[in-house]
C-alpha cells in the first residue's frame, strides 16, 4: 500500500518506522527518478539506525559508502554503472554481508547483483512536493 509523505518531517517518521524492522542481513532496493528522494531516504535512515547521518553522502562517484555503527550500513548507487560486468572489478557483492543492513540506489543497473529476498521500494515525486513509497 503506497504511503505519501508531505514533507520531510513525514519522511524521517518514515525512516524511523522502517528503521525499526530492519536487521543485519536485510537489504533495501531504492528505486525512483532522479531527485525522488532516494539519498534523503537514506539519510533518515542512518540517522534512524546509528543517532546522526553526518557521515552521509551520496556515493554516485564512488558507487559505495560504508557507515559505521550498530549495524553497519552499506549505501550503494549504482546510478553510474554502465555495464554490469564492471560489478566484478567493483567487488560490490561483499556488501551484503549478514552482519550489515545493504542500501542499493538504482537496483535495475545491476540485475544479479541484489539478492532475491531485497525488500523494494519505489519512491515517487521530486523538487518540494510530496513523495509516494511503495513496497
Amino acid at each position: 500500500m503506497p504511503v505519501t509523505l508531505a514533507d520531510e518531517r513525514a519522511l524521517d517518521a518514515f525512516a524511523r518506522t522502517l528503521a525499526a524492522d530492519l536487521a543485519p542481513g536485510d537489504v533495501l532496493a531504492l528505486r525512483g527518478p532522479l531527485g525522488a528522494g532516494k539519498t534523503t531516504l537514506v539519510r533518515a535512515l542512518v540517522r534512524a539506525l546509528h543517532g546522526s547521518d553526518d557521515a552521509v553522502s551520496s556515493p554516485t562517484f564512488i558507487f559505495r559508502q560504508r557507515y559505521d555503527g550498530s549495524p553497519p550500513v552499506e549505501h550503494l548507487d549504482l546510478y553510474r554503472l554502465d555495464d554490469p560486468a564492471e560489478l566484478l572489478e567493483l567487488g560490490l557483492e561483499d556488501a551484503f554481508a549478514p552482519d550489515r543492513i545493504t542500501l542499493v540506489e538504482w537496483p535495475e543497473r545491476a540485475p544479479g547483483l541484489v539478492p532475491a529476498h531485497a525488500r523494494t521500494l519505489t519512491i515517487a515525486g521530486s523538487g518540494n512536493g510530496p513523495r509516494t513509497v511503495e513496497s
